[in-house]
């Protein structure tokens, strides 16, 4: 059977959730599954090595430290061989046929470079972030202030960048950026933008991504038959402070990257003052839930 893809997934503490996302990968019409590791001390490897360690599709990659989530994604792309490469986050649960859906989309056009699909919860219903517009400063605000929900009043003035509180669309709908979770690219345009940005360690690479495919004259399309399941956050639980400061460390090199120079020096900093203002409101939250937690356990 002729497959165009092969597969990447990086893994960090995913638990048992990678026994079943790899599961779901080898029932795709796919090709290699290259697993990075980075230095998981969690027994998810385990895991793998005993259901599917002499599988002859698996290459599994080990980090002796966490090199980041972007870097990951570009040592095992060297190692994939197919002209099409999906990257995969290690919680989700691929449906059948979405691979063989994707592709199908993401070959029908020379200009297309990217598609991803329909991001769901386990109750089937759609999650954020499988299809949105870039998070422009004004988005960025309407975004932290939770001024969405006005949207219904002024589409115009309070929508921000997410776009699954609209319709799902019955046919492919091209969108500025999807999630990194699950990202089916041409080798072609990857390597035309110079792989993933390595100065992002977690979060906010993939609106990089998808930013200079946009640049560089590709497009990017979001396919909404092609179900994948997503435990949304749940490699991220453990860690929380460790994941938001990475998160909003993402945020601050994506908007220096894009827009500081479209903008008055002001909002700049404006924007930047007020990232790490909203990092510091995070760090409270989860440090409250711990001792929170910790109180009830007792």
């Amino acid at each position: 059977m002729q497959r165009s893809c092969d597969v990447v997934i990086v893994n960090h503490n995913a638990g048992p959730l990678l026994e079943q996302c790899i599961a779901s990968v080898l029932a795709q019409n796919a090709g290699r599954l290259v697993l990075v590791d980075n230095a998981s001390h969690d027994d998810s490897l385990q895991r793998v090595m005993a259901c599917h360690g002499n599988h002859a599709r698996l290459l599994i990659l080990r980090n002796n430290s966490n090199i980041g989530f972007a870097a990951a994604c570009n040592l095992g792309a060297r190692q994939c061989q197919q002209p099409c490469i999906l990257f995969l986050n290690p919680d989700t649960v691929l449906q059948p046929g979405a691979v063989d859906d994707m592709l199908q989309v993401l070959l029908h056009s020379k200009e297309r470079g990217m598609v991803g699909g329909l991001l769901c919860n386990f109750d089937g219903s759609e999650q954020p972030g499988g299809r949105r517009v870039f998070p422009t400063p004004r988005r960025a605000v309407i975004s932290a202030l939770k001024l969405s929900r006005l949207a219904r009043l002024s589409p115009r003035w309070f929508s921000d960048h997410q776009l699954h509180r609209e319709p799902l669309p019955a046919t492919p709908m091209n969108v500025e950026a999807i999630s990194g979770a699950c990202m089916l690219i041409k080798r072609e345009a990857l390597d035309s933008v110079g792989g993933w940005d390595e100065g992002y360690f977690l979060h906010c690479e993939d609106l990089d991504l998808c930013m200079r495919l946009h640049l560089g004259g590709w497009t990017i399309c979001f396919v909404p038959w092609a179900r994948i399941f997503h435990a949304w956050g749940a490699c991220s639980r453990t860690r929380p402070i460790f994941v938001e400061w990475h998160k909003h460390r993402g945020m601050i090199r994506f908007y220096g990257k894009f827009f500081r120079e479209h903008y008055p020096s002001i909002l700049s900093w404006c924007i930047f003052i007020g990232v790490w203002m909203r990092f510091g409101l995070m760090v409270g939250y989860h440090t409250i839930r711990r001792f929170r937690a910790m109180f009830i356990a007792r």
